[in-house]
C-alpha cells in the first residue's frame, strides 16, 4: 500500500518511498527469470511482490517430495 499524504511534510517521504519501492521492484526483476519478471509487473508495490512470490514458491508439491525421496 501507497502511504498517504496527511501533512506537508510527508510529501518528501513519499517521493523517497516511491523511489525506494521501485528501485527494490527493480533488483528483484533482475534476479528472477524473465517469464517471472513479466508476472511480477502488475504489481506496484514490493510486498505486492514479495507475497506473490511467498505465495508462487512455498507451494506445496507432494508428488514432486514424494519423487524426490523416492530417488533418495
Amino acid at each position: 500500500m501507497v502511504p498517504k499524504i496527511t501533512e506537508k511534510g510527508d510529501v518528501a517521504l513519499i517521493y523517497a518511498w516511491e523511489a525506494n519501492n521501485a528501485k527494490i521492484i527493480t533488483w528483484i526483476n533482475n534476479f528472477v527469470e524473465h517469464s517471472m519478471g513479466t508476472q511480477l509487473a502488475k504489481y506496484e508495490t514490493t510486498k505486492e511482490v514479495w507475497d506473490h512470490l511467498q505465495r508462487l514458491f512455498m507451494q506445496s508439491n507432494f508428488a514432486k517430495q514424494y519423487q524426490l525421496e523416492n530417488d533418495i
